[in-house]
């Protein structure tokens, strides 16, 4: 062979070029097949030489042969040694990097972004499988069932977005601003498909108040009674309330409410008796409540009648009319035949006999709203050669424009804007004498009369005008104008 450096004619067998001393390198890098077959040759070319030389040099040479040998075969190592390490380092380095690669896919933040990577493409189904990845590796993360709510509300999966934001309230164990958020989201998809029935349900079934009170207008409570049931020594004015805007339907025999029964717009005044009262809640978006019912026993002392010491009959006498009640009561008495309650007029002393025929009643009403029964009485008043009663009005008025009280018959005064009137009241014995008694009343040009404090008398007979006064023992008396 020649050398490849100087292109001498080298010797077989020689590694070293005699002519430039270059050493030939017959083993190529990274191929240990063919450096085995080389190796193998030049073993065998030793065994020949070994044989065929017997002189110093062919000694020499075979010592050179195998010193060559040795350093080939140290850089051959070397080299083998330097690959290994190398693609080690290559395949350690794949194997950490799939490794960080492998953990950082299946990181719960990782899985978050990428559904909301396929949420902004509109794939929600994907957005939602990677969601359910990073919930079941953290299912203490209230965002994630919120994004899967969102996701499934733009599907149109109405029924998944509930489920899943139960799961929220199920769970436990997220704050009041996260399960309130809950709560509103899922009353919104209620509220959207007119579901109000379930909205009702959900929020009887919320133990967070503040959350209740948010949206209370969609619930429908049992009506709430104002007095406990039980045994009572008094009227109740049972009171009947709801939570919010709506309709109360109620009973009073014990039997069930509905939309036909009575509706509740008053207390209702329990006297005397047996009462059972059944209530249901009807709230504006028609959610109906449980019905509720409480009875109630009241047992009253009923007041004694008042008593009249006037009896019926027809007068040609003015007369006073006095009543006794019980010193527990109030008496209550009404002149146009209606039945007297707290709301009439109430007794407070002695009653003038009104002219003509006139149809008292008289109740006492006990401090517990208990009435007794009604004292019926019916009086004629005829006076014989009097003035009527509008000629006493006008002999009146004309009397005060006299005197300077009025500046005309229309009731006007001096530095004052209104006008006053005068109107017939009854008819007063004062000092053995017959009068008619009038009321004064203004109008501050409202239209609107006030009575004032004076009471002027007429006598029935005369037609003589008075002031109506009292003496030091606080009997009546005449006071001419």
């Amino acid at each position: 062979m020649k050398c490849p450096n100087c292109g001498e004619e080298m010797k077989e067998g020689h590694l070293i070029c005699e002519a430039c001393g270059n050493e030939i390198q017959i083993v190529p890098d990274f191929e240990p097949e063919i450096e085995n077959s080389i190796t193998e040759t030049l073993s065998t070319l030793v065994v020949l030489e070994d044989d065929e030389q017997t002189d110093e040099d062919q000694q020499q040479d075979i010592i050179d042969l195998e010193n060559a040998d040795d350093v080939a075969e140290k850089a051959s190592q070397s080299r083998r040694i330097k690959v290994l390490i190398g693609i080690f380092i290559v395949f350690l380095a794949a194997v950490f990097s799939y490794a960080i690669y492998s953990y950082h896919i299946g990181t719960v933040d990782y899985q978050i972004d990428k559904a909301k990577e396929y949420a902004a493409q509109g794939q929600y189904e994907q957005a939602i499988a990677c969601l359910d990845i990073a919930y079941g590796k953290d299912d203490s993360l209230c965002q994630i069932l919120f994004l899967k709510a969102d996701y499934y509300y733009l599907l149109f999966d109405n029924e998944s977005a509930l489920r899943t934001l139960k799961q929220i309230l199920d769970k436990g164990i997220y704050s009041y601003e996260e399960i309130e958020e809950a709560y509103d989201k899922m009353i919104a998809i209620y509220k959207k498909e007119e579901r109000y029935e379930e909205i009702n349900e959900l929020l009887l079934a919320c133990n967070e108040p503040t959350i209740v009170n948010m949206f209370q207008s969609y619930m429908a409570k049992e009506p709430e009674f104002s007095y406990v049931e039980g045994s009572y020594a008094e009227v109740i004015p049972l009171k009947l309330s709801s939570n919010t805007a709506g309709t109360i339907y109620y009973t009073t025999d014990g039997s069930i409410p509905d939309e036909s029964s009575q509706i509740y717009t008053a207390p209702l005044f329990l006297e005397n008796g047996e009462y059972t009262i059944s209530a249901v809640f009807i709230n504006d978006y028609g959610i109906k409540s449980e019905v509720v019912s409480k009875t109630y026993f009241i047992s009253l002392e009923v007041p004694n009648a008042p008593e009249v010491d006037l009896y019926s009959g027809e007068y040609s006498e003015p007369m006073m009319i006095s009543v006794t009640g019980q010193s527990d009561c109030q008496i209550y008495y009404t002149t146009d035949e209606s039945e007297p309650t707290k709301d009439s007029v109430p007794y407070t002393g002695p009653i003038p006999m009104p002219l003509g025929t006139t149809h008292f009643k008289f109740v006492n009403i006990s401090e517990e709203g208990v009435s007794s029964d009604v004292t019926l009485r019916t009086y004629t008043l005829a006076l014989h050669g009097t003035i009527t009663t509008s000629e006493a009005v006008d002999r009146l008025v004309s009397r005060l424009v006299e005197s300077g009280y009025l500046e005309n018959a229309d009731g006007r005064v001096a530095g004052q804007s209104g006008v006053y009137s005068y109107q017939f009241s009854s008819v007063l014995s004062v000092e053995g004498e017959v009068y008619f008694t009038i009321y004064e009343y203004y109008d501050d040009g409202t239209g609107i009369l006030s009575r004032t404090d004076k009471v002027f008398l007429v006598q029935a007979y005369t037609g003589d005008a008075a002031r109506l006064g009292y003496d030091e023992n606080r009997a009546f008396m005449a006071i001419p104008i």
